[in-house]
């Protein structure tokens, strides 16, 4: 049904890279997995069979060389707003209904329209989804007890408060210590597995100088066993369907962006890599639907630990297969040693990786511009923490495209114009085929700013050295075609290739100025 070229030359040099990279990898998921699934309101071996299965599916059946799949941050409060609402038995119902969605969006093409979502959204509940993580473990960093997890944001903000009297000293020392480390040990030792050693550290200061002092994953859920549990298939009613077919269908729509946002982040990590995104959607709902037949929660492309991956020698999905390997041997040898750690040493790195995602120089570069792209950015952003991000992002994708069509005239077009004998002169030092124009006719923004990209690579194909963008006729540019216009400027930087703008309209330039984009180009290449 999918091709599959990852293997191909694979041999044993590239195993023991694999093997390197995989076990790297899952030193990285084993906090994460525990700690996501903790803030997602399940107990944390469910984190952990997330992660094995998914990983491993993922891995095999995926459309990426490097991805690695898991439990993420971004699914916390949709996750835990059905825990919540349903409970777990309906938040397996609601993975299996998403990999069932992912598989559907697979074949129907829908790959192609996870482009057609604005930036100001994917910033603005990204954002929103980092606050909720991390004002979500202020009870765990400060030991509060005496809390209840409820459905809104300021609910929970006002039980935390109304309970701060209740802060355990032993908790803020274990936290802080955790969160020094953090900060520090990049710094002094970049190769040393950070997540785990800021894990480690506070948990054995805890059990040799403070006993007891602190709630761990122990006494907050029992014991973590030591087995993956047996098959079970969720009980599937009509009124469960009519129930989580909307949630369902949220987590496969953010799952699928967010795996395939880290597939290009993986290729453009690897020259020369291009996933498939129609297979990397049907491995991932594969893996969704399979992952809560045992006990697992919904799981989607992580960008940080595909990163890693990367960064640590993988050559191809057998460095996936390694991760869900040596997580599953921790499960099977060490799982009832975790539940000695303390909360509080887990409450900092879920800040950390909210602090990680929050995406807050995008938050304020699209808010300073103070255009539609900022109402919308706000919008979603605030629907996220004190509704939920389902309503959020329906009402930011409704207000982008209000904005749209309020701003839209015609198509965008980019065709090759001919050089006048004053272009000729002035650029072109003698060699008129080092030099090459091109018109701009419509706009560039969220709708648009992949037929962009799809376009101008085929400018650089010229040979000429110096491209003319004759941008008379841009109608219009958002927030998404400047990151297009961004890309277009590092893609020519690296080819050596000058990009001259010319005729930029005046109403136009505040905005270039704003953005950088101005002063990225530089003034000497502005010829109004």
């Amino acid at each position: 049904m999918f091709k599959d070229n990852r293997y191909l030359d694979y041999n044993g040099a590239g195993f023991r890279k694999d093997l390197i990279a995989g076990i790297t990898v899952g030193i990285v998921a084993i906090p994460l997995g525990m700690a996501f699934a903790i803030a997602s309101g399940v107990k944390p071996e469910y984190g952990l069979y997330t992660t094995i299965i998914a990983g491993l599916i993922v891995a095999l059946l995926g459309g990426s060389r490097f991805q690695i799949a898991g439990p993420t941050g971004a699914f916390i409060p949709i996750l835990l707003a059905i825990v919540l609402q349903y409970g777990y038995e309906d938040l397996l119902i609601a993975g299996f209904l998403a990999g069932i969605f992912l598989v559907i969006m697979s074949f129907l093409g829908v790959s192609n329209l996870i482009h057609f979502v604005p930036r100001s959204v994917t910033i603005g509940f990204t954002t929103g989804i980092a606050v909720i993580i991390f004002t979500g473990q202020l009870g765990n960093f400060f030991g509060i007890t005496g809390l209840e997890k409820k459905e809104f944001f300021h609910e929970n903000m006002i039980d935390l408060v109304n309970q701060f009297h209740t802060v355990n000293v032993f908790s803020i020392v274990t936290a802080l210590i955790g969160l020094i480390i953090l900060f520090i040990l990049p710094k002094i030792a970049p190769r040393v597995p950070l997540l785990l050693i800021a894990l480690l550290i506070p948990t054995l200061i805890s059990i040799f100088l403070f006993p007891s002092k602190v709630e761990t994953i122990g006494t907050a859920f029992g014991g973590i066993p030591n087995s993956l549990p047996n098959f079970h298939f969720p009980q599937i009613t009509l009124e469960k369907l009519v129930n989580l077919w909307q949630p369902a269908l949220i987590i496969a729509a953010l799952g699928a962006i967010e795996s395939l946002l880290s597939a290009v982040v993986a290729d453009g990590m690897k020259s020369g890599e291009k996933h498939d995104s129609k297979r990397e959607l049907f491995g991932q709902g594969i893996a969704n639907m399979i992952t809560p037949l045992f006990g697992g929660i919904p799981a989607t492309g992580a960008i940080a630990r595909t990163a890693t991956n990367i960064r640590s020698g993988a050559v191809s999905p057998i460095s996936g297969v390694v991760q869900s390997v040596f997580v599953l041997a921790f499960l099977l040898l060490f799982a009832p040693y975790a539940s000695y750690i303390p909360l509080a040493a887990m409450a900092p790195i879920l800040m950390y990786v909210a602090w990680n995602m929050s995406a807050r120089k995008s938050f304020t570069h699209i808010l300073m511009i103070r255009s539609g792209d900022s109402l919308v950015l706000l919008t979603t952003f605030l629907l996220t923490i004190f509704i939920d991000l389902t309503i959020a992002v329906q009402v930011g994708i409704l207000l982008a495209a209000l904005s749209f069509l309020r701003k839209m005239s015609g198509k965008l077009d980019i065709k090759e114009a001919t050089l006048s004998d004053v272009e000729i002169i002035k650029f072109s030092d003698s060699d008129t085929s080092s030099l090459a124009k091109y018109t701009v006719d419509g706009p560039i923004f969220f709708g648009t700013a992949k037929v962009f990209e799809d376009k101008y690579p085929a400018i650089f194909l010229t040979g000429a050295r110096k491209i003319i963008l004759d941008l008379e006729h841009l109608s219009v540019i958002d927030a998404t075609g400047e990151a297009a216009l961004y890309a277009l400027l590092d893609d020519a930087d690296k080819a050596g290739i000058q990009i001259i703008i010319k005729r930029l309209p005046k109403e136009k330039l505040p905005l270039f100025k704003k953005s950088g984009l101005y002063n990225r180009i530089g003034e000497a290449n502005f010829f109004m």
